[in-house]
């Protein structure tokens, strides 16, 4: 069983699945309190939920790319049965997890999507850096930046984690916080090889729907 918020049909807002259909299935608790999250409701509310249940729930959506997020999914220690199990049924899986909890054990078939916390989230001192060695080439590890000193706090992460070999590296900025174009023109003059995101649902949708 696992404590479950809410399975949804949407598009990828984020990661470079950005814009294909998706399923998530959007797991209760987070041991995170980042300064900018925006799924506060999924600390707590949720109910409890078989994995039987979560697969049906998700092969009626009939849509092959599924994303477990939450709050934190690792959180939950049957998650991992749970993803696998989705590998097993044929599906694409994606894992959202904030960086603070050991990824060794998830299944290689997972996409993994990992962050690493800037300064202005108020968790950096919770990033697991271990993590790092895990991570595949396939798989993206994330900052979401809000400010120059996170940006410059970023670069000195990636080079210090030789992360441009590891995987492929994205930048989100903080919503409303900093302006897509500053972090573009910083990227763009610093010549780094990265992907800059936008949270897409947030334009689509009103910023604060759910389930989207």
């Amino acid at each position: 069983m696992l404590k479950v918020n809410e399975i949804y049909h949407s598009i990828q807002g984020e990661s470079s699945k950005a814009g294909l259909p998706c399923v998530f299935v959007r797991l209760t608790y987070c041991n995170l309190r980042c300064t900018y999250c925006d799924t506060v409701y999924a600390f707590y509310d949720g109910k409890e939920i078989s994995e039987e249940e979560i697969i049906e729930k998700v092969k009626n959506y009939g849509c092959k790319l599924v994303e477990v997020t939450g709050g934190e999914p690792l959180v939950q220690d049957e998650t991992l049965e749970l993803m696998k199990r989705l590998c097993d049924e044929g599906f694409d899986v994606m894992l959202e997890t904030g960086g603070s909890l050991p990824v060794k054990d998830v299944d290689k078939r997972v996409k993994i999507i990992m962050d690493l916390k800037c300064p202005s989230s108020g968790m950096e001192k919770k990033n697991l850096y271990g993590n790092i060695n895990y991570l595949k080439n396939t798989d993206e590890l994330k900052f979401v930046i809000g400010n120059r000193e996170d940006y410059d706090w970023t670069k000195l992460k990636i080079e210090e984690y030789d992360l441009f070999n590891k995987c492929e590296i994205l930048f989100s900025v903080v919503f409303n916080e900093l302006e897509p174009l500053t972090l573009v023109n910083w990227i763009l003059e610093d010549k780094l090889d990265v992907r800059f995101q936008i949270q897409m649902h947030k334009y689509i949708w009103h910023p604060e729907t759910n389930g989207v």
